[in-house]
């Protein structure tokens, strides 16, 4: 199975060096001028645009963030390329939800969500076909780990005694206020009650050591509460480790001829 990624950071990396037999990786998509970089981190040939591709994948792996989707998802899904990304968290923009939609639709192609930090999603999308929904989502970090985030603005990260919180919101404004932090959020929203419908509290926490993800939800299913403490990437104290184990699972799921 031909495969393609967009960007060549941690996660993408960790895929890259776990790519199962029977997935072959033709490209990575990257910034101009970081081709050499890109190349040496993914073993593969570097390109900076979709019509790049020396032939079409039947995946496109989106590592990159946001941007990274907002550059090439479009012109991927466009193409009838299938996209996996782990950028849950720029859905929150309608009009990029609506491009995507969109481009979907016209080249017959599908964008999928990567599983990421957190698990229960499977069971929060079956809960949410019995409507009633109302979930929340906690996710608590070391300071550390919101370094280079809104919450700067709001705590002392580096003088921080005990727990304290730094955003109570909405799924989607979490997602628009803290776009390397809380794909968490949007994801279990999206699987869930919606962006709109899912308050998600952030929580810098300096006795954490892992980054901890809490999912709380009732309806007509019934209740439940799950709790992941997840280590991180050990280039990228933003990037959990699952995460990346949820890309290269995908990737398995693909070529397996049966699904779980």
């Amino acid at each position: 199975m031909p495969i393609a990624f967009i960007g060549h950071g941690a996660i993408a990396s960790y895929a890259a060096r776990r790519c199962p037999d029977g997935a072959e990786i033709i490209a990575v998509i990257c910034r101009l001028g970081r081709e050499a970089a890109a190349r040496q981190v993914m073993g593969a040939p570097a390109i900076t645009e979709v019509a790049d591709l020396p032939k079409r994948p039947d995946l496109l792996i989106d590592c990159a963030g946001h941007a990274g989707l907002r550059a090439h998802g479009v012109a991927a899904l466009r193409a009838g390329i299938d996209v996996l990304t782990v950028s849950v968290g720029a859905l929150a923009d309608a009009e990029l939800h609506s491009e995507l939609v969109e481009a979907a639709q016209a080249g017959h192609a599908q964008l999928s969500v990567a599983s990421g930090a957190i698990g229960s999603l499977d069971a929060l999308s079956a809960a949410a076909e019995g409507g009633a929904l109302s979930v929340t989502y906690t996710g608590r970090k070391p300071p550390r780990g919101w370094r280079g985030s809104r919450a700067e603005e709001v705590l002392d990260l580096d003088n921080l005694t005990a727990a304290a919180t730094h955003f109570e919101g909405s799924a989607r404004e979490a997602a628009r206020l803290y776009p390397k932090n809380a794909n968490v959020a949007a994801a279990v929203a999206l699987a869930g009650a919606g962006l709109d419908d899912t308050r998600a509290v952030l929580i810098a926490d300096p006795k954490a050591t892992r980054n901890i993800h809490e999912v709380q939800a009732e309806g007509a299913f019934g209740r439940f509460r799950f709790e992941i403490q997840g280590n991180t990437l050990p280039d990228n104290p933003r990037s959990s480790a699952l995460t990346a184990m949820s890309v290269v699972r995908e990737i398995h799921r693909r070529i397996s001829p049966i699904q779980i």
